[in-house]
């Protein structure tokens, strides 16, 4: 992004009154212009030549060309922030969540024409999105995203009998997906039960759930209210909801909440990260990750002052250093790492709280 500038954002949607509305969006905020708009990847990418534009607004379903395959070709050939406009439907998230293996930075819901009551909140979520992206490394793809492989067999778990004394925490907002995928595919078939919040639109993270269901040795779902926490097990929390950690005897549990956003957002890292904090102190492990803003940080300083191991995402490895770098300003984080070394250094930890227990 130029510095000191406002962010200068080409809007790509077939539709007429999508890119109107777009385009009203983006122009009613002082540092935020859009600078033109296309009905197709083919009108888009003379503009792009044109106009040189900070960030980009990509509608999935197009004419002449697929976001997907125009998407792949950029991020080749013009590494650049995409956003993905994605309408709200189970195939729409499957392909926004491909969108983001390909180099797309964030996903957003296509907003909704039929309602004008919540579009002032729906606005700025999309602005919000924006500006995370314009903040956003974007490294160059030197080839398309490799098929999926299988993952490593699972561990037998006896569903209502295996739980977990140990816990893992993973917090996470743009560029989150492939970031939490990578420590996800890191962790065993007998990891400790692991809770997740990715900012993310409600009925995304569903998909997002199973993509690393598929991907991951473990298995990983949608969070629902009761789940019981278990050996091997990951929850997503919903798009529509603060997940949160409560203790049932053995057990720890899933536990939903409609309750306010908190730092703007629900589900929010903090509601999750500081509910760990209270039921499992020091056998609990927490990772914030990449990620505009500071949702995450304050609950992770719970935890590590609970007696968790705490990690943050190092600024070389974030798409957006912005969460980890509050929880580190704060001393939220006891390490800040590579993304790569963090799942086996959360392991390393519950492994040293294990053996201390036995002593």
């Amino acid at each position: 992004m130029r510095s000191g500038t406002r962010v200068r954002v080409l809007v790509v949607d077939d539709s007429a009154l999508v890119r109107s509305l777009l385009r009203a969006i983006i122009d009613d905020c002082e540092d935020l212009e859009c600078i033109g708009t296309a009905p197709d990847p083919l009108v888009a990418r003379e503009m792009i030549r044109n106009l040189d534009p900070d960030v980009l607004t990509l509608d999935v379903e197009m004419p002449r060309m697929d976001g997907l395959d125009f998407l792949e070709k950029l991020m080749r050939l013009r590494p650049m922030p995409v956003v993905m406009v994605s309408s709200l439907t189970e195939r729409g998230s499957d392909v926004a969540l491909r969108a983001l293996e390909l180099g797309a930075v964030d996903v957003i819901g296509k907003p909704r024409l039929d309602i004008a009551a919540g579009l002032d909140a729906v606005a700025e979520e999309i602005r919000d999105r924006i500006r995370a992206a314009a903040l956003a490394r974007v490294r160059a793809r030197i080839q398309p995203a490799s098929p999926a492989v299988a993952p490593p067999a699972r561990a037998p778990v006896k569903l209502g009998y295996s739980t977990t004394e140990k816990l893992i925490a993973i917090g996470a907002s743009t560029g989150g997906t492939e970031a939490i995928k990578e420590v996800l595919t890191s962790l065993p078939a007998d990891s400790p039960g692991v809770v997740i919040t990715q900012h993310m639109p409600e009925r995304f993270t569903r998909s997002f759930a199973e993509r690393l269901d598929r991907l991951s040795a473990l298995t990983v779902k949608e969070a629902e209210d009761g789940d019981r926490i278990l050996t091997g097990h990951a929850y997503v929390a919903p798009g529509s909801a603060h997940l949160l950690v409560e203790r049932s005897g053995a057990y720890y549990v899933a536990r939903l909440s409609d309750a306010g956003p908190v730092n703007r957002h629900r589900p929010s890292v903090d509601v999750l990260f500081e509910s760990v904090a209270r039921v499992a102190g020091a056998n609990a492990v927490g990772a914030l990750l990449t990620g505009m803003g500071k949702d995450g940080a304050a609950g992770l300083l719970a935890m590590r002052r609970s007696g968790a191991y705490t990690v943050a995402q190092d600024e070389a490895s974030c798409v957006v250093y912005g969460m980890p770098r509050e929880a580190v300003q704060i001393g939220a984080a006891a390490d800040e790492l590579p993304l790569g070394e963090i799942a086996e250094r959360l392991l390393q930890s519950l492994r040293r709280c294990s053996r201390a227990g036995l002593r």
